[in-house]
This record gives C-alpha cells, structure tokens and sequence, in this order.
C-alpha cells in the first residue's frame, strides 16, 4: 500500500482524503490541519472538516499552529516513514525539512491550472477575471509558492453564471480522482513531472472586504464577475439610501447605455432590480439587506420601495 499523511483544513479536501482513505491501494497514516478556530456569531471553537472526518474514522490527527516549527509533531512525522506527504489548502507554509520528509515527494493540489493563479484565492479570482476555463492541479511542492513541477492537470470549463461555490464543488469532486492517479503513478514511476512555466505567471491574492464594494462606472460583465466570485466572501455591496444592501446575484442582459447613468435604476420588475453601468445594465436578482436575511431583489424592491431613476451607492 502507498503510505501518506494527509494535510489540509477546509470542507474542499474532505472528499479527497475520503477517496484516499477508502482505497485498497493507500494507507492515510496521520492527517495534519490547522488548529480549531473560533466561527459564527458565538465564535465558538470549531474544528476544520478533515479533522471532523480523520476524527470520525479513527485516523490520528494533529493539529499545528506552524508545522515547521513544530519539533515534536516532525518527530512524529519521521517516524511514520511516509511514501508521501499530501497537501490541499492546508494553509501553512513548508519548510525544506518538512518536504524531505516522505520517501517520494510532498504532493499538492492545486485548485487552478498553474502557473496562473499561483496562491491562496485561485478560484474566486478566475472568476473575478472573467476566465472561461481554469482547472486543478498536482504539482511536486517545493519552498517557492506554488512553482514546483507539475505531474497532472483536469480543466474545467466555467460557466457564464457559475458562482465561487459552484467551482468549489466542481473541484472537491474532481480531486480524489486526480490526486489517486498521480500518487499511483509517481509510486510507480510511471509519471515524471514536467517543469513549471515561468510564462504567464500570476498570484491570487486574497480578497478583502473592501473589494467587494461595487463600483457602477464598470462595465455590466465585470460587476456581474465581481458578484458570482465572492458570494460568500467578501460578498458584492452597494448602498441604497445610506444603508448596505449586499448583491448576491446578478444577470447579464441585453442592454445599450444610452442616457442611463451607471447606477441609475432602470426598471423593477418580477426578474429583479435592472442597473445601468458604464455600457449597458445589469440585473439584480438576489440580495441581502442590512440586518435582514436573503431575498429576491424584486421582493425587496417592493419593501424599499425602490423605483426608477433612484440611484445606488448613495
């Protein structure tokens, strides 16, 4: 059997260490996360997926603030003797010590088609930049970020409406497949990993709250890119009479600019709230008040009493 730890934190990689720790052909000796951290409201302490799953199925589980220093789960390590180390949005950085580690290689996956989008936010960041492909990644970690030799990629199309989350669960589901077959393959030599290009190079930098707010002088498809990227986090915003009104779904129509004034109210209808940007309109057909919970925008344009010829922003 191929002997591997397991190291990741979030809901994304639960389905690929399920994968692995069902297989006949893989051993998960341990798996490695990020400490519990606090979530919701209470910010209560809440332990990451993988450790709920490792937890659940008996596999040894350790938890580390910053696993390169951390001299006694090393130790741990070493002794276990892996063939592989496994990586997927584990969240912390690997020193050389760590990655000398299994006999093979510390293999990563990576939730883009390197080199582009390189760091830690390739998939809301595709979709920000309008691409209409992007895909997954198994690449031989090494200490620069994300520039190791690539072993196999999967690409996946995108959609002109998909969301983060959608993507997100596109590639949670297509990783256990890729990463079972470039383990079986590098185990048996069969896989020798290609150089990563220096071509195209991009990092995905995270976003941050005030990315989210929305700027009406953009164009239609870059508001509507900037709404289906970040419907979790940061979440699109705009204001509306001095309140926040958080945009989580948009549409695309045809349109032309004419007189209309980007963020100038065009009509209100049952498919929502109609905008005008810098070279067309936009619809508006999700959203999420301040202090109230998810509405269609047509329901709350009747509260709001929102007519045409308001503005947003304001």
């Amino acid at each position: 059997m191929i002997k591997i730890v397991y190291m990741a934190t979030p809901d994304i990689a639960v389905k690929s260490l399920e994968k692995l720790y069902n297989s006949n052909e893989f051993e998960v000796l341990a798996v490695v996360t990020q400490p519990d951290r606090p979530k919701g409201r209470g910010n209560k302490l809440t332990p990451p997926p993988v450790k709920i799953f490792a937890i659940e199925n008996n596999i040894p589980c350790y938890q580390t603030e910053k696993i390169s220093k951390d001299e006694q789960l090393l130790a741990k390590l070493k002794k276990l003797n892996p063939d592989f180390f496994v990586t997927f949005a584990f969240g912390q950085i690997l020193s050389q010590e760590v990655l000398d580690i299994p006999k093979f290689y510390t293999v990563n996956l990576h939730a883009s088609l390197l080199p582009k989008y390189r760091g830690a936010n390739p998939i809301q960041r595709c979709i920000y930049n309008g691409d209409k492909h992007t895909g997954i990644t198994t690449m031989i970690t090494v200490l620069e970020l994300d520039a190791g030799d690539i072993c196999e990629t999967k690409e996946i199309e995108i959609t002109q409406n998909m969301t983060n989350i959608e993507l997100k669960d596109i590639i949670c589901n297509d990783s256990p497949d890729l990463i079972c077959s470039t383990l079986k393959k590098l185990y048996d030599k069969t896989l020798i990993p290609q150089k990563q290009s220096c071509e195209g190079v991009c990092i995905a930098k995270k976003f941050i709250k005030q990315d989210g707010l929305i700027d009406w002088n953009s164009t239609a498809e870059s508001i509507h890119n900037q709404v289906r990227s970040m419907v979790d986090f940061p979440t699109a915003y705009t204001f509306c009479s001095g309140k926040m009104l958080k945009i989580l779904e948009t549409r695309l129509i045809n349109s032309h600019n004419g007189n209309i004034a980007p963020n100038e109210v065009i009509c209100v209808d049952k498919k929502g709230i109609t905008v005008g940007t810098k070279d067309g309109c936009i619809l508006i057909t999700k959203v999420k008040p301040e202090s109230k919970g998810v509405m269609n925008a047509f329901d709350y344009a009747n509260g709001a009493k929102i007519k045409p010829n308001m503005k947003f922003g304001e």
